[in-house]
């Protein structure tokens, strides 16, 4: 296994079992690897500290044990089933009549797993690798999967091509890697919390469905009811459809994409709702909510698209938030609520909160803040890696 020897006094992190080595921590590397290979990582005294993924740019290594568990044949079949138990002691994956039959599986670092996302849908995996190494084991991640799951497993599918690195010789073409005898559809019906949803894969966002929202979901429709709510960036209705339940009096969603929103209509049917208590608009969510009257709604959601993906537009990003969120807080009806939220991994919790006091101080309104809102716990974050901890959002007061 090729070496990579860190300069003197740059082991700190991953004594503290921080997965991430950058480049410039890095004295020598002992051969020649291609992106994507297992590596050794050693202090500058030769010590080992751990072996992972190797890639060009500002993260070289990601690590993935700091043994050297990560070469066992049965590496990945050993973390999964991990995750699945994770899932299991947190309430999840409760088998056949669960009120809830979907989840992440894996969540990056927070499952040891760098560079690999796995979202369940009720026996559907869909994988999205982050880096070219595990791009490169995606087949041995499915057959992990196979084994964890056993017959439960309908298919695996392979979603990457918009989130593996582009390197030449890379066949990023989305497929699936598995399908079970006689499994044929590319979209299912799905349960959370009890409401239905149509989730595909093959053609919707992410994976499919934002399952990151699933407990602000659950939120949203212990305060809905007797409300009229106004859902921005609603994609397929989540908050929408849970907003019906809970007794809101009308609901608006609001979408630039017209796939989404169709998706939207069908979420409505599905679950039974009249279709008078609920109205889609295919239209830019922030040209919407400039021209909407005052006092209208009196539960707003305000969910939109991460703003800054990189640092290099983190102060771009929080003026847009800044002004989405001022805009919303000054149209809210007196004694309205207001969810907002931030998906953007660069935009910390105090950064997100500073640029919607921002927002309030510049309508002048009174606001309290009811609750502060973060990632479900099939989301997790290891305590040796805050940066896996992205969305944040406020339950917000306004007189």
């Amino acid at each position: 296994m090729i070496k990579v020897i860190l300069k003197k006094g740059r082991e700190d992190s991953l004594l503290r079992f921080h997965p991430w080595v950058f480049s410039g921590a890095i004295a020598q590397v002992a051969g020649h690897p291609a992106e994507g290979d297992i590596v050794s990582v050693h202090a500058s005294d030769g010590g080992f500290l751990g072996c992972g993924h190797y890639q060009v740019g500002s993260i070289a290594v990601r690590i993935l044990s700091f043994d050297q568990s990560a070469l066992a044949p049965d590496f990945y079949e050993v973390m999964l089933g991990r995750a699945l138990e994770v899932r299991r002691a947190v309430g999840l994956d409760g088998g056949d009549g669960a009120r809830t039959a979907c989840y992440r599986l894996v969540h990056g670092e927070g499952d040891g797993l760098p560079g690999l996302i796995i979202d369940y849908y009720d026996g559907v995996c869909v994988l999205q690798a982050h880096s070219v190494g595990m791009f490169r084991a995606r087949h041995q991640v499915c057959e992990a999967l196979k084994a964890i799951y056993c017959d439960r497993l309908k298919a695996v599918y392979d979603k990457s091509s918009g989130t593996a690195p582009y390197k030449a010789g890379l066949e990023l073409v989305d497929g699936y890697l598995y399908r079970a005898e006689g499994f044929s559809d590319d979209e299912q019906t799905v349960l959370e919390n009890g409401h239905k949803f149509i989730v595909n894969w093959t053609e919707g966002q992410k994976t499919g469905f934002f399952l990151d929202q699933r407990e602000n979901r659950a939120l949203v429709g212990r305060y809905a009811a007797g409300r009229n709510v106004l859902n921005l960036f609603c994609y397929t209705g989540g908050f929408s459809i849970y907003a019906l339940a809970a007794g809101a009096v009308h609901v608006d969603s609001v979408d630039s994409s017209a796939k989404a929103m169709m998706m939207v209509d069908r979420n409505v049917a599905l679950n039974g709702f009249d279709a008078s208590l609920h109205t889609g608009y295919c239209t830019d969510a922030i040209d919407y909510l400039k021209n909407v009257p005052e006092g209208k709604y009196d539960l707003m959601i305000v969910d939109p698209p991460a703003f800054a993906k990189h640092r290099g537009v983190l102060k771009n990003a929080l003026r847009a938030y800044q002004r989405l969120n001022a805009a919303a807080i000054a149209k809210v009806a007196p004694g309205g609520l207001v969810f907002t939220y931030s998906c953007s991994q660069v935009v910390d919790k105090e950064a997100f909160a500073l640029a919607v006091f921002s927002a309030a101080a510049s309508v002048g309104r009174s606001v309290r803040i009811l609750d502060r809102l973060n990632q479900p716990a099939d989301h997790p974050v290891s305590i040796y890696h805050p940066e896996g901890e992205y969305l944040k959002g406020l339950l917000l007061y306004v007189e």
